[in-house]
């Protein structure tokens, strides 16, 4: 393809490897980090005797928290029989349980004036509850009723099963999470990665209630569970309704065999579907990406903040500091250009979702392909410096909201193993030095295979090996 045959002419200098950044490699001078984030709430991090985690973050003067459980289980962790059990889950949690039927718990919830919600991830799932300062023991309480005691009632299933067809025929509406999904089938085709969080149709018309207790009892551990919270929490008393209302969770799964993580393998690929008739064109585009905890998972962060994104709707439109947005906006190639970079446990996916006309994909995929050569090659220090001011803003503007802290304590304490600051972050950020990315673009970017999902008005698109 063009972008093979442009890094092929690129210099064959050999680019060290980022700096992996160890503690001592991530220490900065105090001094030289903004007085807001050494003053900030500290994350206190508990481990109970059964390997249940408790973390929680008080933020002073609050009158509400979030509370939230944090499973390390998700679509991935299903096989091709019962993929869509972790989602058909998170749908019945809320259908009754042995102490409460569905309306008691949506009463409940209302009569506390909280909110109740899950979702369901390819590698995590997530229930939590937003509650009064008062409350929320009721609130934690209320997490492990509809996890460890969900009712599963036959009749319930069965009607279940409708809602979830009629979610699936609104998601597959949402063309961008169609074709995010095509991706992800191409890109790591017969592994967990590669399948739907819902699952295909004919599973969630068939699976059972002894597939959904199975689950529970194959997932459902203490030491794949982190309780989160943020706002008004005191850590010791989180800790002590964690044991209170979580100390029956089993310590091995059924079986006492530990489940094995179905380990990702990238495919260079496509998927196409094509349709004449219609006159836009939804592509996605990736390379295989980083591991959450890789070297190169910062690095990449700063690559997608330089690519940036479009939308000709927007105002910034044509005006973005991007180079490649400026060159799509002003040849005006497409409707919205979003560059992604996607973290799983070992692997990753970094690229391009873009809407465009179908007269203009030729056009736009050599430009956005030249782009991603020129990260191979080498960008300016001025567009190093504005990505890091940009990357740290979006990071922190990410922690607005006690839920929003939660949920990434809860997901770091599963990545991670623990809770990144954030000034170990903007240390992170700010070791990140041009030769990095060079050295990030020519391992993930240079001579590599990619993967391509594009539905719609395609007939312009290259095939795989332009």
């Amino acid at each position: 393809m063009a972008l093979r045959t442009a890094l092929s002419q690129a210099t064959k200098k050999a680019l060290s490897q980022p700096r992996a950044l160890g503690p001592a490699a991530a220490a900065a001078p105090v001094d030289t980090l903004p007085s807001y984030l050494l003053t900030g709430p500290a994350t206190d991090i508990s481990t109970l005797p059964s390997s249940l985690r408790v973390a929680s973050e008080t933020i002073p003067n609050s009158a509400t928290a979030t509370v939230g459980v944090w499973i390390d289980a998700g679509s991935r962790y299903e096989t091709a029989a019962n993929n869509g059990a972790a989602h058909f889950l998170e749908h019945m949690a809320f259908k009754g349980t042995d102490k409460r039927t569905q309306q008691q718990l949506e009463v409940e919830i209302e009569n506390m004036g909280g909110h109740l919600n899950a979702y369901t991830s390819r590698e995590q799932t997530v229930y939590f509850v937003k509650v009064f300062k008062e409350d929320v023991e009721r609130g934690v309480e209320i997490l492990s009723d509809i996890l460890l005691h969900s009712k599963l009632d036959e009749g319930a299933i069965e009607r279940e099963r409708d809602v979830i067809l009629r979610e699936m025929s609104e998601v597959n509406k949402q063309q961008e999470e169609l074709v995010l999904d095509h991706l992800h089938a191409t890109a790591f085709q017969g592994t967990g990665l590669g399948r739907t969080i819902l699952g295909p149709e004919e599973n969630i018309r068939s699976l059972t209630k002894k597939d959904l207790s199975d689950y529970i009892s194959t997932h459902y551990t203490s030491g794949r569970m982190v309780i989160a919270g943020a706002g008004a929490v005191d850590h010791g008393q989180l800790c002590d309704l964690g044991e209170k209302y979580f100390g029956s969770l089993p310590t091995v799964p059924s079986g006492s065999v530990d489940v094995a993580m179905d380990p990702a393998q990238f495919t260079g690929s496509d998927i196409r579907v094509r349709f004449d008739t219609e006159s836009t064109a939804h592509v996605a585009l990736a390379f295989e990406g980083a591991s959450w905890t890789s070297e190169y998972a910062f690095p990449l962060m700063l690559m997608q903040t330089i690519l940036g994104s479009y939308d000709r709707l927007s105002g910034q439109g044509m005006n973005s500091a991007s180079k490649m947005c400026q060159e799509i906006g002003e040849g005006e190639m497409a409707h919205s250009v979003s560059t992604f970079n996607t973290c799983y446990k070992d692997t990753g996916l970094f690229g391009l979702y873009m809407v465009a006309p179908d007269n203009k994909l030729d056009d736009l995929m050599w430009y956005v392909m030249n782009n991603l050569v020129r990260l191979v090659h080498g960008v300016s220090d001025e567009e190093i410096d504005r990505a890091k001011t940009n990357l740290k803003a979006t990071m922190l503007m990410g922690l607005d909201g006690h839920t929003n802290v939660a949920e990434d304590i809860g997901r770091q304490l599963l990545t991670y193993g623990r809770r990144m600051t954030p000034a170990e972050i903007f240390t992170r950020i700010d070791a990140i030095t041009a030769d990095d990315i060079k050295a990030t673009a020519t391992k993930i970017i240079n001579d590599q295979d990619h993967a391509l999902a594009a539905v719609g008005g395609i007939h312009e698109l290259p095939d795989y090996n332009w």
